[in-house]
């Protein structure tokens, strides 16, 4: 009988990455970057050449099906029952489908709908945000019947939305709450990994406010010869807003509203994962030459930064013509979307008003300033770590990898993580995934690093077999 290493091993291989590679070639954006997506098309092939390849996996009683509630993207549901028939757990794995937009910058010879193998990596988008995820989830199980272990009923759910901030996820889970019952075990795959060494489990995500602002002076543009020095610009009004908000120089968030305690378990967390990453929590970022992170030399400033402070990011911005194109026109308006990182235990409700308050109180030259929130989700911090959970993750980092596991925060935001977080308050949790230092997920060279994704796949395996033991003994 092969190891459970040894068959993920094969699997991937032979089954895996050749499907993966026709993922990667499926332009499957998210909804919010595909409005038309229904007769796009692209979902629904992503969709169902992933059905199709969960459906044919060799795993005793599997049943496959794509559900599709009105207005909503598709969803796929793998239910499992338990090896053992006595068993009362249930395991909910998780991953998604839908993709981020092509992003500009991908080096010669890659781009994002081409799948490049170089090496242990594999190029192209979504093959690592999330792409690899449903294969993982299903080779891991797959895995523990080949090796004769254990795991308990598991039920796989592979969304469609979650680059839109899983919009349409608990719709699906509250129509079929009776179908996927209460988990006492919840194994996202859906994270990173600060290095490609061990195992890393997350044990928090930031929330995410997303804002749009609109500065308006004129009705329309005039000659900025005749009308500048007498008609303030939109731009530098916007600048003077979002002063407001951030300090320029620290790019510190003034709002009080962003702001929580970080918890003493956290702290401690920061400060192991620092002395075992040091300078590659900021080395892993393509920095420009000369250019030098927030903090530099401070690991520790860094991954608070990361994980438990706010940040801003302006992502978009409107009313600017390209530069071939822009004239010497004083522009009526400029419009901006803010992207605002929350620290993990941070209400996306109140921030956001509290933001768009800063922002349009009082403006300047008495300016219309129009401000909304666009998005909101919030952030998830882990429950503790069960002793059983710790024993078996640290069993299955040292068998996948020749090391223990290790915690770290996510400074992006899966939305998914609060909701079940709230839904199934007594579940463990294993947030975990292969996206580590260089991954680049949303941007351009996007990789999928092979055997971090063979070592969690395994991994999960090594968890689902411990966790329907411990219920046995229990």
């Amino acid at each position: 009988m092969p190891s459970t290493t040894e068959h993920v091993g094969r699997v991937w291989e032979v089954d895996v990455l050749p499907t993966l590679q026709e993922y990667i070639r499926i332009p499957n954006v998210s909804p919010a970057f595909d409005p038309a997506w229904a007769s796009t098309g692209h979902m629904d092939r992503a969709v169902e050449l992933v059905r199709a390849w969960m459906a044919a996996r060799p795993i005793a009683g599997l049943d496959v099906s794509v559900e599709r509630l009105p207005g909503r993207t598709p969803l796929i549901i793998a239910e499992i029952p338990a090896t053992d028939p006595d068993s009362t757990g249930t395991v909910l794995l998780y991953g998604h489908v839908d993709k981020q937009p092509e992003m500009v910058g991908w080096r010669e010879g890659l781009g994002p709908w081409e799948p490049v193998l170089e090496g242990e990596r594999l190029f192209g988008r979504g093959g690592g945000d999330d792409g690899y995820a449903a294969f993982a989830a299903m080779s891991a199980i797959e895995a523990v019947q080949a090796t004769g272990g254990r795991h308990a009923r598991c039920i796989v759910l592979i969304e469609a939305s979650e680059e839109s901030a899983s919009t349409d996820l608990e719709e699906y889970i509250e129509t079929f709450a009776d179908r996927i019952g209460q988990p006492d075990l919840v194994v996202c795959l859906d994270s990173g990994c600060g290095n490609y060494d061990r195992l890393w489990l997350t044990t928090s995500l930031r929330g995410l406010v997303a804002i749009d602002v609109t500065v308006r002076i004129l009705r329309e543009g005039v000659h900025s010869g005749a009308a500048g020095g007498v008609v303030p610009s939109t731009f530098r009004v916007l600048r003077g807003l979002l002063d407001r908000i951030e300090d320029a120089e620290t790019g510190e968030l003034r709002v009080p509203e962003l702001r929580v305690d970080v918890p003493e378990d956290r702290v401690g967390e920061v400060a192991a994962t620092a002395t075992e990453l040091g300078e590659h929590v900021a080395g892993e970022f393509p920095f420009a030459s000369g250019s030098h992170p927030v903090a530099d030399g401070d690991p520790v400033a860094q991954l608070l930064g990361k994980t438990w402070e706010p940040a801003l990011e302006l992502i978009a911005i409107e009313g600017v013509p390209d530069r071939p194109r822009g004239g010497n026109v004083l522009r009526p308006f400029t419009t901006a979307r803010l992207s605002f990182r929350l620290p993990p235990t941070c209400e996306p409700g109140p921030a956001g008003d509290a933001i768009v308050r800063a922002l349009t109180a009082d403006p300047p030259y008495g300016a219309q300033v129009d401000a909304g929130v666009v998005q909101g989700a919030s952030g998830w911090n882990a429950p503790t770590t069960a002793s059983w959970l710790a024993t078996a993750l640290d069993e299955a980092s040292m068998q996948s990898f020749g090391q223990p596991y290790r915690t770290i925060g996510e400074g992006g935001t899966i939305p998914f993580m609060a909701m079940l977080g709230a839904r199934f308050p007594d579940a463990q949790f294993v947030v975990t995934g292969a996206m580590g230092p260089g991954s680049n997920a949303h941007g351009p060279n996007e990789f999928l690093d092979l055997p971090m994704a063979r070592g969690v796949t395994a991994s999960v395996a090594h968890v689902l077999d411990a966790h329907a033991r411990h219920a046995t003994e229990t």
